[in-house]
C-alpha cells in the first residue's frame, strides 16, 4: 500500500463519517480532498467524488431510514429529479473550462457554508413547547 493509497483510505473513512454524522453531501468534502490531496483536476475530482459517494450515500441512507429520518413521500420525486438532471449537469461539467467549474463549485461551498452557519433565533422563531 502506497502513501496515496493510505491517504485515500483515511480520507474515505473521515469523509464517510462526516457525511453520515452531519448529513452533508460527500462531494462538498471529497472534491476539495481530491484537489488538495491528489492534485486532481476539477472534472476528475467531481467525477471520482460521484462514484465514491455511492456506497457512502447508500449506507448512510439505510441507517437514517431505519431510524425513521427519511421523508418517503418526497424521496421518489427527489430521486426522479436527480436522475433527470444529473446527466445534464455532468455533461455541462465535462465541457466547462476548469476555472469556471472550480469557481462555480467554490460559490456552491460558500453558499452552503452561509446557509449552515448558526443564526440567532428571534423570539417569535423559537420552538414552542408541545
Amino acid at each position: 500500500m502506497t502513501g496515496h493509497d493510505l491517504l485515500a483510505v483515511l480520507g474515505g473513512v473521515l469523509i464517510g463519517a462526516l457525511s453520515g454524522l452531519m448529513g452533508i453531501g460527500g462531494g462538498t468534502v471529497y472534491v476539495p480532498f481530491l484537489l488538495a490531496g491528489f492534485g486532481a483536476s476539477q472534472q476528475v475530482a467531481q467525477g471520482t467524488s460521484l462514484f465514491a459517494i455511492i456506497p457512502t450515500a447508500v449506507s448512510g441512507a439505510y441507517a437514517h431510514d431505519r431510524a425513521g429520518h427519511v421523508v418517503r413521500r418526497a424521496l421518489g420525486w427527489m430521486a426522479l429529479g436527480g436522475l433527470v438532471a444529473a446527466p445534464v449537469g455532468a455533461l455541462l461539467a465535462v465541457h466547462l473550462p476548469r476555472d469556471v467549474l472550480a469557481r462555480l463549485f467554490g460559490l456552491l461551498l460558500l453558499y452552503s457554508a452561509y446557509r449552515m452557519w448558526p443564526r440567532r433565533l428571534k423570539a417569535d422563531d423559537a420552538p414552542k413547547p408541545a
